[in-house]
């Protein structure tokens, strides 16, 4: 029997003695927001990973750890937007964001969708702001669909790392029917 994925992310959060204290009074943001991601996850579409510069160090992390061979389950389709447009960083106006984005909809035929990290108004959050399915951990900015934290947040590197734990064991819940997400 699956449980409701807004109890199972309190008792995950409560089950870190603390490390994850901080995160209890944001757990409806972070379970509205995540348990969309995990649902377009579990219906195969592909993650497209963006973060702004700052956050370059995580998006290396979660690629590497994702699909790592200790992960026991299911390889999942996960990209970087720099490996589908190396020149991602140059792009800037709307016009070249709507070619990038028809690209990104002829490759991937709408079954992607795109998880940011960063701050708000770093240019590279635009193609991820344009599609409503998008997953946000955004800083400084109340955007929908989001889980919100400061970029002047001293703790906030280590924040970002015990998210992607969560995140991580959230979807393994997730694939192996421990959690219903869309309840």
């Amino acid at each position: 029997m699956s449980s409701d994925f807004a109890q199972w992310s309190l008792d995950a959060i409560r089950s870190e003695e603390g490390s994850l204290s901080w995160l209890e009074e944001q757990r409806f943001d972070w379970t509205t927001t995540t348990s969309q991601a995990l649902e377009q996850i579990l219906a195969g579409k592909t993650i497209i990973l963006v973060t702004d510069a700052k956050r370059k160090w995580l998006e290396t992390y979660i690629l590497s750890s994702l699909n790592s061979s200790t992960q026991e389950r299911p390889l999942l389709p996960i990209v970087s937007i720099d490996s589908i447009y190396y020149h991602y960083n140059n792009v800037s106006g709307g016009e070249m964001i709507d070619i990038v984005d028809d690209m990104i909809s002829i490759s991937y035929k709408e079954d992607c969708f795109f998880w940011y990290i960063g701050k708000g108004d770093d240019k590279r959050a635009d193609v991820a702001k344009r599609r409503d399915n998008s997953y946000f951990w955004i800083f400084d900015e109340d955007y929908h669909n989001s889980f919100t934290l400061k970029s002047y947040d001293p703790l906030l590197d280590i924040k970002l790392l015990q998210l992607f734990r969560l995140f991580n064991a959230s979807l393994n819940a997730a694939m192996f029917g421990e959690v219903d997400v869309a309840s």
